[in-house]
């Protein structure tokens, strides 16, 4: 059985998200079957001097269960 599992951070803090991606497939022992990623157009301003927002980040894992990966 496959499953999907979503984690969201803003662009600005991407090293973080990295490891806890890393970290939770260590501990999970999920077998990953695929790994996606979205960044959002940032958002317009109407201040030319002001620096846009980071934008959202979505990275998408689909996997498959320690127990059922072992099977």
């Amino acid at each position: 059985m496959r499953l999907v599992k979503l984690f969201t951070e803003r662009e600005d803090h991407a090293k973080g998200l990295e490891k806890e991606i890393n970290t939770w497939i260590e501990q999970s022992g999920a077998h990953v079957v695929s790994v996606t990623g979205n960044v959002a157009p940032q958002s317009q301003i109407s201040y030319p001097d002001k620096k846009p927002a980071p934008s959202d980040v979505l990275i998408v894992v689909v996997y498959e269960p320690a127990a059922v990966a072992a099977s």
